[in-house]
């Protein structure tokens, strides 16, 4: 095998060392990456969801409650309450299917069709507060059982969440960890097998050219050529030996 394409060989080795690394590095942060964005687009969302559901009946339960406490039955007090009753269950439904949509955890499913139920029953007492104007005993005996038990729901969904968001995020904590060993194990590999390049290389063209330069003062004393080679530049010692060699003998390099 010819020196040049030796070399070749061995630059060839060290780029390929520097894109495995770099693939690996890309692997790994990209994997890393997507599980982050799991999270946000999973868990993080159903509990914004869970805390706008929370917002939305807030108010539903504020715009009912104006039934019994409020003392002024103006119009505009009415329509006020009105609004913000319907707000509120705007807001409420509208990230109720949201969540029906984004369900993750194994059980997510079962809270999600329970708040289900449970919302079809407080809207149907908030109908009944609404049309039958400051009955307390409904309102203390029904409705506020039926808006802690769909808040609780709410919670309970939003705590699977956060729980979900705490797991991963330990799970992404612990691949990072992971992550960092395998790139230095990776990393040392690689730069052993970069300095035993480096060691290989020069050692073999330099024992090479040795080789040759002792070959070539052997090969002049022998001849009986008077030579004065100083230097310790082996390539310079094989080509004045050559020069003196054609000199000597009379041979006519073809390059001249």
């Amino acid at each position: 095998m010819k020196l040049k394409t030796k070399l070749s060989l061995g630059l060839g080795f060290l780029f390929a060392i520097i894109f495995t690394l770099a693939g690996v590095c890309s692997y790994y942060v990209a994997r890393l990456g997507q599980e982050s964005d799991n999270i946000l687009k999973n868990n993080y969302k159903s509990i914004v969801y869970s805390r706008n559901m929370l917002s939305g009946l807030s108010d539903m339960r504020t715009s009912i409650s104006s039934v019994i406490y409020s003392k002024s039955n103006t119009a505009r007090m009415s329509d006020y309450y009105l609004k913000l009753f319907e707000s509120g269950e705007n807001v409420f439904e509208t990230n109720l299917k949201d969540a029906n949509n984004n369900i993750t955890e194994i059980n997510e499913k079962e809270y999600i069709e329970g708040l289900n139920h449970e919302y079809e029953n407080f809207l149907k007492l908030c109908r009944q507060m609404q049309s039958v104007s400051g009955e307390s005993s409904l309102y203390f005996s029904d409705f506020l059982p039926a808006y802690e038990k769909l808040k609780q729901s709410i919670n309970n969904i939003y705590d699977v969440n956060m729980q979900a968001v705490v797991r991963k995020s330990e799970l992404t904590k612990h691949d990072s960890a992971n992550f960092h060993r395998y790139m230095a194990m990776i990393g040392a590999i690689c730069l052993l097998l970069a300095l035993g390049y480096f060691w290989y290389f020069p050692v073999y063209i330099s024992s090479t050219l040795s080789y040759l330069s002792d070959k070539m003062r052997t090969l002049l004393k022998n001849s009986g050529i008077t030579f004065d080679i100083k230097t310790s530049d082996e390539a310079h010692v094989i080509l004045q030996g050559i020069n003196l060699l054609e000199n000597n003998l009379g041979i006519k390099s073809k390059d001249k």
